[in-house]
Order: structure tokens, then sequence, then C-alpha cells
């Protein structure tokens, strides 16, 4: 008897890391069904929607930061890099240039940002936590000076009302099929990513270094390039960010994406993506994005201290970490 092809299901439960992401997913019914119980209004259309777009800017970020942690690196400048994203796209602007002109210069000094990370580790050997260290302090050190060490005034200031508006609708304010928009933003770029990282070459060759980099070069795997390239993304989605939090507050902020880096290291280790490199899913880390951003959510709806949220969800990064290296162990 021929056997067929498996079905598209089938083949989507085979993936690798499927199961950490699925358990994340689950872990999140929980923990939103518990809140709910605690506080009903968990359950509001308002807070749903709410809860989705602030998601948002973690699954950038845990994008990010996942294609760094599968190549068996990490990023710790992506949130001075959201930061200087917020700070020089609101600085152009209350200096007149358009919206989409400060977009893509700043998305060009970001990217600049990603190759220098990837060349650093990729082909001078830096440790990851040394090389995007400095750059971390680089790019906080830019978003500081851009408009001399002050934050910015509102956009609209120079701009005029009308663009500035239309700047904070598309990225922050507006709804598209009854999500705001930044969710649908997001969520583009995660079917993007999620598409680049399982169905191309360059996302087997991500997932052949983070395994074994030695044998990923026996391979005629180019290390280096593939380094670059996990960065750009990287800082991409950083940049993305920055956009997202200049549109929010109307301004650019000198602090906005403090410790972001960490946001995406939870959101990723939390979906299963393996700090260790060569495992782990998107899939898994919109599941990770979806509860951390759901603990923040119902915590405050309860009225918890923010110490006790902090340690919550310290709690559950160190636990997913655990399990994840325990997993690995279980199957060497």
């Amino acid at each position: 008897m021929k056997t067929g092809k498996p079905g598209v299901l089938r083949r989507i439960m085979r993936m690798k890391g499927m199961g950490a992401a699925l358990t994340a997913f689950a872990g999140l019914i929980v923990i939103y069904a518990v809140f709910g119980f605690m506080n009903p209004m968990v359950f509001s259309g308002q807070n749903i929607l709410n809860l989705l777009r602030s998601m948002s800017k973690y699954l950038l970020i845990g994008i990010g930061q996942s294609y760094v942690m599968i190549t068996g690196n990490i990023d710790l400048s992506l949130g001075s890099i959201a930061g200087m994203s917020a700070m020089m796209t609101a600085t152009l602007m209350t200096l007149g240039v358009s919206p989409l002109a400060a977009m893509m210069i700043t998305l060009v000094l970001c990217l600049a940002v990603g190759l220098v990370n990837g060349v650093l580790v990729g082909k001078f050997k830096l440790p990851p936590f040394i090389a995007t260290l400095g750059t971390m302090f680089i790019a906080r050190g830019v978003a500081y000076i851009v408009n001399g060490n002050r934050n910015t005034d509102n956009i609209g200031i120079t701009l005029g009302k009308d663009v500035a508006d239309g700047f904070q609708n598309f990225f922050y304010y507006e709804k598209f099929l009854g999500l705001f928009n930044t969710f649908w933003i997001a969520f583009v770029i995660f079917v993007i990513c999620f598409f680049i990282l399982s169905k191309t070459r360059t996302g087997r060759h991500i997932y052949a270094i983070g395994s074994n980099v030695e044998a990923a070069k026996l391979s005629g795997v180019n290390v280096v390039k593939t380094t670059v390239k996990a960065y750009l993304i990287s800082e991409f989605c950083g940049a993305i960010v920055g956009f997202i939090l200049c549109a929010q507050a109307g301004m650019g902020n000198m602090e906005a994406g403090n410790v972001y880096e960490m946001y995406g290291v939870a959101a990723g280790v939390i979906g299963g993506v393996s700090p260790l490199g060569g495992s782990g899913i998107l899939l898994g880390t919109f599941a990770g994005a979806a509860v951390w951003q759901t603990l923040e959510n119902g915590l405050n709806m309860i009225g918890a201290q923010v110490g006790i949220q902090r340690i919550v969800i310290g709690v559950m990064v160190v636990a997913a970490v655990l399990v994840s290296v325990l997993r690995g162990k279980k199957k060497a």
C-alpha cells in the first residue's frame, strides 16, 4: 500500500520545538483562565484588544531575539535599538522630516548596528555577550545625544497635527478588522519570519550553526553570513518596536525600550526557544510573548504590587530555561 506525504497538520505537529510551543499555549490558557476567575474584567473585549496590542511589542522583540538565540548567540543591544529608533524617528520628525523618510533613515542606522553585531560575533568570534553589550551602550548613547540629552517635543509640533496623527494612528491607535494595527504589523512580520525560519535555506542554516557550528561549516554553511542575517532581522524587529513606542507616546523618550532585550529572551525561552541554540520555533515565541503579557496584564488587573509581578515573571523565565536545559539533557 502506498503511503502519501503526511498532511499539513501532521507536518506542522512534527516540527522541532512544537511540543514546547503547545505547552506554552496550554500554560497561556490556564494563566488567562485563572486571572479571569479572579477578576472577570480580564475577559472583557477591551482588555483583550489592549492585551493583544501590548503583546505585539514583546512578540516583535521576541522574534528578533529568537533568531539570534537559535544561532546560539544573544542580542543585548535589542532594547537599546528600540530606544534609538524611537528617539531618532521622533527627533527627525520634530525637525520637519516626513514620517516615512524619518523611519527609513532610522531603519538604515539600526540595520548598520545589526551588521556590526553579526560581523563581530560571526567573523571576529567575539563573545556575543560582550559584542552586543558594547553596541547596547552605543545605541543607548545615540538615543541620548540625538536630541541633546533630552526627550523630544511632540512629533506634531513641526509636521502638523494631521501628519503626526496619521503616523500615530497607523502604528498604534487605528484598528483593522476589529484589532489594533499594532497587532497586525507584528503578526505580518511574525508570518514572514516564521516562513523564513521554517521553509528557507537561511532558516536551515540558522538552526545548523546553533546546533553545531563546526559541523555547519563542514556542510558548507557560511557562518558569518548567516550570523549577520540573524542580527539584521533582530535589529529590524527592534526598529519596528521603536516606531511603535514613538507612535504610542507621540514623542521620543530616551529610556524607551529599556530592558526590552530581556523581554525578548523571556518570550523566546517561555515558548521553548533554547538559549543554547539549535532548537525552538517562532510559534513558541508567539505563545511566550502572550504568556508574558498575560501575566503582566493579569497581575495588574488583580492589583498585585510591581515587586510581586517581577518575581512571578522572573520565576517563569528561570523555570522555562530549566525545562529547556533538562529536555536537552534527556534527548542527549
